[in-house]
C-alpha cells in the first residue's frame, strides 16, 4: 500500500513537472528549453523570446498551478467536512457567486474590465458568506444537510441573476462566454497580485485542518471525544474552500469540475481517504491537470485560444471512469 501511494505521488509530481515544461515552451511561438532556462536564470538576452517567457508564460503557468491546486484542495476539504462525495465549491455557492460577479463587470461595466478579478472574488465570497449565515441560523445550526441545501438555494439565486444579466445584455454576451466556460489569460502578474493573499490564507487553513478532518471522518461523537468540534471544523473547511475557490474563479473562470473529480481520483488511486495524503496529492494532481489542459487549449488551434474548461473535462473524465471501474 505504501508503494502504491508513493507511486501515485511520483506520477502526479512528474506530470506537474512535465506540464510546467510544456507550458513554458509550447504555444503560438515555440521557445526552446535552453532559452526558457536562460530566461528564468536571468541570462537571456533582451528580446521577444525573453518577454514571452517572463511576461506571458511564466505568470500564466503559475496561475494555472495555484488555481488547479486551490480548486482540488477546496474539493478535498468539502468532501471530507461534509462526508459527501459530491461536494465541490458549487455546494457552498462560490461558483455561482463568482460567475455573477464576473458577468456584472463584463456586461454592465465593460469599461471597468480591470475589476473583473475583484468582482468575481468579492461575489464568490459573498455567496459563501450567505450560505454559512443561512446554515448557522435556526434549528440544527451548522448541520450538513442544512449547509448543502443553503448552498443549492444560493447557487440557484446567483445563477438566475447571471442568466438575467445575459438576457438583458445580449449584444455583450460574447465577452462573458470565455469566463463562464473557464479559461486562463496571459495578463502578466496583475491578477495574481490581487488574489495571492486569499490563496495563501486558504492553503494555510487547509494544512491546519488536515488532522481535525481525519478525526471528523470517525464520526461526530468520536471526534468530540478526541477534542474536536465538528461544527467548527466544518465551518473552517468551508471558509478555506471558499477562499480558494473564489480566488481561483477570479483568475480562471468557472472550473468546478476540478474540485469534484480530483479528490476522487486521488482516493481511488492511492487507496486511502486520509487527508494528510489526499489534500497534498490533490493539490499536485489538480495543478498538473489544469496546466496540461491550459497548454493544450492554447496550442491545439494556435494562435486561437480555446477555453480550458471543456478540454479539462475531456482529460479528466476518462481517467476518473477508469479508476472508478477498477475500484468497483
Amino acid at each position: 500500500m505504501i508503494l502504491r501511494r508513493s507511486l501515485v505521488v511520483a506520477v502526479a509530481a512528474t506530470a506537474l513537472v512535465s506540464a510546467t515544461i510544456a507550458s513554458l515552451t509550447l504555444g503560438a511561438v515555440d521557445v526552446p528549453v535552453r532559452d526558457v532556462i536562460d530566461a528564468l536564470r536571468g541570462d537571456a538576452e533582451p528580446g521577444p523570446l525573453r518577454e514571452i517567457v517572463l511576461e506571458l508564460r511564466l505568470p500564466r503557468t503559475f496561475s494555472a498551478i495555484i488555481v488547479g491546486a486551490g480548486l482540488a484542495v477546496a474539493g478535498a476539504l468539502l468532501q471530507g467536512a461534509l462526508a459527501n462525495p459530491l461536494a465541490s465549491p458549487d455546494v457552498i455557492g462560490v461558483t455561482g457567486g463568482a460567475g455573477f460577479g464576473a458577468a456584472l463587470i463584463l456586461l454592465v461595466f465593460p469599461n471597468s474590465i480591470a475589476l473583473l478579478p475583484v468582482g468575481a472574488l468579492a461575489f464568490g465570497l459573498v455567496a459563501a458568506t450567505l450560505v454559512f449565515a443561512i446554515a448557522l441560523a435556526g434549528p440544527n445550526p451548522g448541520g450538513i444537510g442544512r449547509l448543502i441545501l443553503a448552498g443549492i438555494a444560493v447557487s440557484a439565486l446567483f445563477g438566475a441573476a447571471t442568466t438575467s444579466l445575459l438576457t438583458a445584455y445580449p449584444e455583450r454576451v460574447q465577452s462573458a462566454i470565455f469566463f463562464l466556460a473557464g479559461g486562463l489569460t496571459s495578463n502578466g502578474w496583475t491578477e495574481v497580485e490581487v488574489v495571492w493573499p486569499y490563496f495563501t490564507a486558504g492553503f494555510v487553513l487547509a494544512v491546519l485542518l488536515i488532522r481535525p478532518l481525519d478525526r471528523l471522518a470517525l464520526g461526530d461523537d468520536v471526534a468530540q471525544s478526541l477534542g474536536t468540534h465538528p461544527r467548527t471544523i466544518r465551518l473552517g473547511a468551508g471558509m478555506a474552500a471558499a477562499l480558494l475557490a473564489a480566488a481561483a474563479a477570479s483568475i480562471a473562470g468557472l472550473l468546478g469540475f476540478l474540485g469534484l473529480v480530483i479528490p476522487h481520483v486521488v482516493r481511488l488511486a492511492g487507496g486511502t481517504s486520509r487527508h494528510g495524503y489526499v489534500v497534498p496529492v490533490s493539490a499536485l494532481s489538480g495543478a498538473a491537470l489544469l496546466l496540461a489542459g491550459d497548454t493544450l487549449a492554447r496550442t491545439i488551434k494556435a494562435p486561437i485560444e480555446l477555453p480550458v474548461g471543456p478540454l479539462m473535462v475531456a482529460l479528466g473524465v476518462p481517467l476518473f471512469l477508469f479508476l472508478l471501474r477498477r475500484a468497483v
